[in-house]
């Protein structure tokens, strides 16, 4: 709610109309001097047909988006956990980092493009044929890489490299097109398309995925005689999604039209990459860089660590499956809160909520049955626990998109929302690798073999030396888990930077008026 006292605006309330650009003056001048207002913004307005089409076009691109990005961040480290060590899958990990760095090539995105095809469509329609073509051959030659029984970590990362290379570089296209795609007042959907589509692409590569890949659940429940592989394989899950890729893209190049750019919003790339330095924003670039480092150990390890003590995947994807539709009706809700006075409120709660479930999953797992047996209590706790914490971040993720679409400027639209989504998911993408390399470096592990009656000590930190442990009739004992050493680590830095740093510099960022986000002209 925000009420205006100026003659400008009274004249026009008179009329019973106000212009989009009267508003959004009207907005920004009553925000700059502190007042509020008497007429209703609303946050979540009724859309036009048009703006209905436009929101479920966004909410399809943002899905193909996802597609990948649930494979790389979610699905493969989970299928290769059970033949490669943390400090192997913290490597693969660097396959997620074109995600966290997009920004420097977001400038090229924004400045080159044809007229012809559109400023937006001029990089989603190449890009999404590159990652269709990618799919369909890794649905060719994936299956056999992760059969091997030490799969080519290597290998697979630069593929996976190149896969989110290519969705990072689309990201930045459909998030500048949201800026223009929807009319003003329906902008506040665009974070709401978001977070549908690259949850619903999430979930149909993680938990989906994982659930009819798995030997166990498809023997359950599609089969009347047991086999040992699973419903689904990844090779024909590529292909199939490679085969959407060429079907969206050509919907967009024969009928989704794009309107012309005007003059006024042409940059080059040498001016884009200048301007993006004026913008009023250091100060939430460090709060982004450093807010989840708090929460990095249980999002990156517990999940692993509980597949490593028992709990399987499909038990896991079940987990995932629940959360699923609370995440989509969190996310609609989280939007609408975000759209008053304190846009960063639900975000700073959210941040309380994401450290809290951090520490309760660490417990978790430590109360974890060695002997796999998982009582019904005990299943509970590992979902709710899963769910709550998946809440919280869905919470954070909508809110601060949304406050992202509200300080953008269209001038630059897609590399300025690229700037701030960058260095967010940057924030969560630096210290994995970090992580997953200390949990082994602090973990002590140590394997006892007889053996013609010679006895030996081996490590068996990495997966390699626990299969050697138990080939050679072994037991591997550890001594010291890193898992909870650096969880309790990641935990206190967190707590620390919330009171110390985070929230007095959010508290102050979100009082600053829109225009003060603006390019300097």
């Amino acid at each position: 709610m925000f009420n205006a006292s100026s003659e400008g605006f009274v004249e026009s309330k008179k009329k019973n109309y106000i212009s989009v650009e009267d508003r959004e003056d009207i907005l920004l001048e009553t925000m700059d001097s502190g007042g509020t207002s008497g007429i209703s913004v609303e946050a979540y307005p009724r859309l036009s047909t048009q703006d209905y089409q436009n929101v479920a076009l966004l909410v399809v691109l943002y899905l193909l988006q996802g597609i990948p990005v649930g494979l790389a961040f979610g699905s493969v480290p989970f299928l290769l956990k059970s033949k490669l060590s943390y400090s192997e899958i913290g490597l693969f990990s660097l396959a997620t980092y074109p995600y966290s760095l997009k920004l420097i090539w977001s400038p090229i995105v924004d400045a080159i493009y044809s007229k012809r095809v559109g400023r937006r469509k001029s990089w989603i329609i190449p890009i999404q044929l590159l990652t269709g073509s990618l799919f369909y051959w890794l649905g060719k030659h994936v299956d056999v890489m992760f059969n091997q029984e030490k799969p080519d970590v290597n290998t697979l990362t630069l593929l996976f490299f190149i896969l989110i290379f290519f969705s990072a570089t689309q990201d930045i296209a459909v998030d500048g097109w949201a800026l223009t795609l929807l009319s003003k007042n329906s902008l506040s959907y665009a974070s709401t398309a978001q977070t549908i589509g690259l949850n619903t692409g999430y979930f149909l590569s993680f938990t989906v995925f994982l659930a009819f890949n798995s030997a166990e659940f498809s023997n359950k429940y599609f089969r009347k005689e047991p086999i040992d592989n699973g419903f689904l394989s990844m090779g024909s899950y590529l292909t199939f999604w490679s085969v959407v890729y060429l079907l969206v893209t050509i919907w967009l190049i024969f009928i989704k039209g794009e309107d012309a750019t005007h003059s006024s919003d042409e940059m080059d790339i040498k001016t884009v990459y200048r301007t993006i330095w004026n913008i009023y924003m250091r100060r939430l670039i460090v709060v982004l860089l450093v807010a989840k480092i708090g929460f990095i150990a249980n999002e990156s390890v517990t999940g692993l660590k509980l597949l490593e003590k028992g709990f399987s995947k499909e038990d896991l994807a079940l987990a995932v499956l629940i959360d699923f539709p609370i995440q989509l009706l969190v996310g609609y809700y989280a939007a609408r809160w975000s759209n008053g006075p304190q846009p960063l409120k639900p975000w700073t709660i959210a941040f309380y909520g994401r450290l809290f479930f951090a520490a309760v999953g660490m417990i978790v797992v430590y109360v974890f049955p060695t002997d796999k047996k998982i009582s019904t209590e005990m299943f509970s706790l590992v979902i709710a626990s899963t769910v709550m914490s998946s809440f919280m971040s869905t919470v954070q993720f909508v809110s601060i998109s949304a406050f992202f679409t509200i300080i953008a400027d269209p001038v630059i639209g897609g590399t300025y929302m690229t700037l701030l989504a960058t260095f967010s998911n940057f924030g969560g993408t630096w210290p994995r690798f970090f992580v997953l390399e200390a949990v082994d470096y602090f973990t002590e592990a140590t394997c006892k073999i007889v053996k013609d009656n010679t006895t030996s000590i081996i490590q068996c930190v990495s997966e390699q030396g626990k299969t050697i442990c138990k080939d050679n009739g072994g037991t591997c004992v550890v001594h010291k888990d890193g898992y909870y050493i650096v969880s309790i680590a990641t935990i206190t830095i967190g707590t620390i930077l919330l009171l110390g740093f985070v929230f007095p510099q959010i508290k102050a960022l979100q009082t600053l008026p829109p225009k003060m986000w603006r390019l300097k002209k």
